[in-house]
């Protein structure tokens, strides 16, 4: 049975300047007007078979303002960024220009004690194919953009650099179907125009 999994972006917790490695912040209230500016369009998703969370505050709270009562999936967390977790990309930078430098270029490289690209887009990857096919053949996930991110990259086996190319939005969707280390990206709709 081939699976389709939905990836919901977790609503903002902070502006785009101010996100932090591994934020741990509830939705802002930005976030929370954006889910339910959202909500017409997501709270159908809530009809899948199993539906998932990041651990996070932001993704729990986008789940379950969005009625899907997600269960949280420590796999789905975002990538452990060891000593620069609470930091913003511009205040690794201030500290460690060379071991930022290094990070960004090398997706092997875990120069601030934490989890390498690879290693991050592995873990959600693995997260991935081993959702049961015989539970059902819908899942929703709420998930940290970057999660969502390592999970295209992972789907679409391409290059670990890839990740710095793919935008995601808070409350934007991917779906991807097929099983186990076979997975297609599924672009869903024409958007319609107010």
């Amino acid at each position: 049975m081939h699976l389709r999994v939905t990836f919901v972006a977790a609503a903002r917790s902070s502006s785009l300047l101010a996100e932090r490695f591994e934020d741990d912040r509830p939705l802002d209230q930005a976030g929370w007007d954006e889910v339910q500016r959202a909500a017409p369009e997501l709270v159908p998703l809530a009809a899948a078979e199993l539906r998932y969370c990041s651990p996070t505050p932001r993704s729990r709270a986008t789940g379950d303002a969005l009625g899907y009562a997600p269960l949280a999936q420590p796999a789905l967390r975002d990538c452990d960024m060891g000593r620069w977790r609470g930091f913003t990309l511009g205040e690794a930078m201030a500290r460690e220009p060379s071991a930022v430098d290094a990070w960004l270029s090398d997706p092997r490289s875990a120069p601030h004690g934490g989890e390498s690209l690879t290693s991050f887009i592995s873990r959600v990857g693995g997260w991935l194919d081993t959702r049961p096919a015989d539970d059902g053949s819908r899942i929703v996930a709420v998930a940290e953009p970057s999660v969502v991110r390592a999970a295209l990259v992972y789907a679409l086996k391409a290059q670990p650099s890839a990740y710095w190319n793919i935008d995601v939005r808070p409350l934007s969707t991917i779906t991807l179907t097929g099983i186990n280390g076979r997975w297609n990206l599924r672009l869903d709709g024409v958007p319609q125009r107010a």
